[in-house]
């Protein structure tokens, strides 16, 4: 195009390519500003809690019509009877006559009697923990009048709580999350032991101490596993912001809060040494891993293409396309974890879906949606990160297993606010490790944390975290 001879032109044309620049840049900026207005738990990590009000209603099932409870067919969950060694009494009912002739029945079974039905009820005694005094007596000469008093022994001075109370003080407050206060409380109604606010925080930290070793255990058992999850939530510590992080398989969950969320807060939990097949989210700091021993989340791309959706303009179909896979893939899983497809079976079913996804994203990368194209050309980057699933046992296509790991870490965030001190944050580390482990293990945490502070102690190697191998 011919350049204007006129300088009232050119300047003209120069406004109005200003302008129109201008209205591109505000364009873009509209959009993103009305995409982050439509942020929602359906397209980003928010929880449906913070939701605001102009967010979807979440999908509600259609009403069946039947009655609340278990269904015709289900099997029934019926009262577990303890074993007879935990019976304290037992009250027989014995019929005297018979139901039909009146004639009189035998105090003791016969051969053919049926065994008797049994229905057991529970009750707590009145609890009262037992107080051990040790007094020092004192003796008075009868020949000098010198008095010696006999010491109580130092060891036994120590500690002002037995290890079951110590234990089940901190099972209250660190697997539970009772406040001090309400643990103080339970100690003096529940077991008759008024105490001192300040020895709750004392014991708990005595217990820290005992899951030491624990904690360094689970710690090394993740970072040598072959498959983990990971994940990150915020902290406080003091006030100032912290960040808790979990590693955790089928049977180990380690804990630890840093000061970061960066790649010293991973490097705090699996240490420097690259081992094993990382499940987790986007989050770049995971970056760090080899693409080759990752599987990235499923769930948070069903949000990320949700997010593509919602915003519009051309990266919509990315979205539109990206859910579609989404579906097909779960549903293919499900299919396979249910026992309704071979691992090669699901190979053959997600080849053609992974060829698809691709397609999509290589569209998706020539958009004129910047954050669009730039979500797709980071997916492709991952994109052997998406199947890992696929072909390795054990591995899965979300990180769920981490999230509802780290969930108690949530819950006990939002009581407490964190911590004051590194001496309670290394307690709830080191806790949550222990107490989330031991579920995983479907073992009884209060006896474990009851051997724990006993062996401590005395000066005795804590019972082990780990699963028992064979």
């Amino acid at each position: 195009m011919a350049v204007p001879a006129c300088p009232g032109c050119r300047e003209r044309d120069a406004r109005i390519a200003e302008l129109e620049r201008r209205v591109a840049e505000l364009e873009a900026l509209v959009r993103d500003l009305t995409a982050r207005l439509g942020i929602n738990s359906s397209n980003s990590s928010v929880p449906p809690s913070a939701n605001p009000l102009a967010a979807p209603k979440p999908v509600l099932k259609k009403p069946t019509g039947r009655k609340p409870g278990g269904q015709p067919g289900h099997p029934p969950h019926l009262k577990q009877l303890l074993p007879p060694d935990r019976v304290k009494e037992v009250i027989p009912f014995i019929p005297t006559h018979c139901r039909k002739c009146q004639a009189a029945l035998p105090a003791q079974p016969g051969p053919h009697d049926p065994a008797p039905t049994r229905f057991q009820v529970a009750e707590l005694p009145p609890i009262q923990a037992e107080i051990t005094e040790y007094q020092g007596h004192a003796r008075t000469c009868p020949c000098c009048g010198e008095v010696t008093q006999a010491a109580i022994p130092a060891d036994l001075r120590v500690h002002g709580c037995g290890p079951r109370l110590t234990a089940t003080l901190a099972y209250l407050t660190g697997r539970h999350h009772l406040p001090k206060r309400a643990a103080e409380e339970v100690s003096e109604d529940v077991f008759a032991v008024p105490i001192a606010l300040g020895t709750i925080s004392a014991l708990e930290q005595e217990v820290s101490t005992a899951l030491a070793p624990a904690h360094a255990a689970a710690l090394t058992a993740v970072q040598e596993a072959a498959v983990k999850n990971v994940d990150e939530t915020s902290w406080k510590e003091g006030g100032k912001k912290r960040w808790l992080w979990v590693a955790a398989t089928t049977t180990v969950a380690a804990f630890v809060i840093h000061g970061t969320r960066g790649l010293g807060g991973l490097a705090t939990l699996l240490s420097n040494t690259i081992q094993g097949i990382l499940g987790s989210d986007r989050w770049s700091v995971y970056g760090c891993w080899p693409v080759l021993l990752r599987q990235i989340c499923w769930a948070h791309l069903k949000r990320d293409f949700q997010k593509c959706l919602d915003r519009g303009g051309p990266g919509a179909f990315v979205g539109e396309e990206g859910l579609r896979v989404v579906r097909r893939v779960f549903k293919a899983w499900h299919l396979f974890r249910g026992g309704g497809l071979s691992r090669a079976q699901l190979q053959k079913r997600l080849d053609p879906i992974a060829r698809q996804l691709r397609k999509v994203l290589d569209a998706g990368r020539a958009c004129a949606d910047s954050k669009t194209a730039t979500f797709c050309t980071k997916l492709v980057e991952l994109e052997p990160a998406l199947w890992r699933f696929v072909i390795t046992a054990a591995v899965e296509p979300t990180n769920n297993h981490a999230e509802r790991i780290l969930r108690r870490g949530v819950l006990w965030r939002k009581i407490s606010f964190g911590c004051h001190s590194a001496a309670g944050c290394r307690f709830v580390e080191r806790m949550l490790s222990v107490t989330q482990t031991l579920r995983l293990q479907d073992r009884n945490i209060l006896h474990f944390l009851i051997e724990a502070v006993h062996n401590h102690r005395a000066n005795l190697p804590i019972p082990s975290l780990l699963p028992m191998e064979g």
